[in-house]
C-alpha cells in the first residue's frame, strides 16, 4: 500500500483533500512531523489561502528546507502549485523555488476575480497526471493569482489570459485546479499520481 502523506501547511482545506483519496480507498495522513514527510511515499502540498500566511507557517514549522530535499514524488494543489515556484506576487514573497517561474495576479480583462468555476484543460501527452483523461476537460478552479506559460508547464487553461494549468519539473509536479472539487476527472488525475506517477 503506498504511503501518502498530505503536508499539513496550516491554512488549507486539508479535509477535503484526505476525502477524495478516501473516497478512492487510498489511506492518507495530514502531518507536519518531518520524519513522516521524509518517509513517505507519496506527498500532497495542499493550499488555500495567501502565499504570505503559507510561507509564514511552512517556516514556523521547519518544513522549507525539508520539501525542497524531498526526492519521491510531490503534488502541489492551488495555492501548493503556486508555492513550488520562484516568487508570488501575493504578498511580494519569495516561495520554495522548486520550479521556475512566478505567480502574478491574473490581469483585468474584464472577467470576475477570482475565477471560481469550471474551465478547459490543454495538457501535453506525455504527462502521467493526465492519462486517461480526455483533452479540454472541465477542472474547478478558484484562483485569483497564476503561474503563466513556461518550459514546465505541462497544462495550459485560459481565463483571459493563458495560465499553467499544471506544471511539472522531476518529483515535482502541480495543478492549479483543485482535483478534489473536480468530479471524475478528478479523481483520476488523483488515482493516477498515485499509480502512474513513478518514484
Amino acid at each position: 500500500m503506498t504511503n501518502i502523506t498530505i503536508i499539513d501547511t496550516g491554512c488549507a482545506n486539508l479535509s477535503s483533500v484526505k476525502f477524495a483519496f478516501d473516497r478512492l480507498g487510498y489511506n492518507t495522513e495530514i502531518t507536519f512531523d518531518l520524519n513522516k514527510i521524509k518517509s513517505a511515499d507519496k506527498l500532497i502540498l495542499p493550499g488555500v489561502g495567501t502565499a504570505n500566511a503559507a510561507m509564514h507557517n511552512l517556516q514556523e514549522r521547519q518544513l522549507i528546507k525539508t520539501i525542497q530535499s524531498l526526492t519521491q514524488p510531490v503534488l502541489g494543489i492551488c495555492l501548493g502549485m503556486q508555492l513550488m515556484t520562484e516568487f508570488s506576487e501575493e504578498g511580494n514573497v519569495p516561495t520554495l523555488n522548486l520550479i521556475s517561474g512566478k505567480t502574478h495576479r491574473i490581469p483585468d480583462t474584464g472577467l470576475p476575480l477570482p475565477q471560481m468555476g469550471w474551465n478547459r484543460v490543454q495538457f501535453v501527452k506525455n504527462c502521467p497526471l493526465f492519462d486517461g483523461i480526455v483533452q479540454n476537460s472541465h477542472f474547478y478552479f478558484v484562483h485569483s493569482y497564476a503561474v503563466g506559460p513556461n518550459e514546465h508547464s505541462v497544462a495550459i487553461s485560459n481565463y483571459g489570459v493563458n495560465f499553467s494549468a499544471a506544471i511539472a519539473k522531476e518529483n515535482f509536479y502541480g495543478v492549479q485546479f483543485h482535483p478534489e472539487r473536480s468530479g471524475k476527472n478528478g479523481a483520476l488525475l488523483l488515482k493516477n499520481f498515485v499509480e502512474k506517477v513513478p518514484f
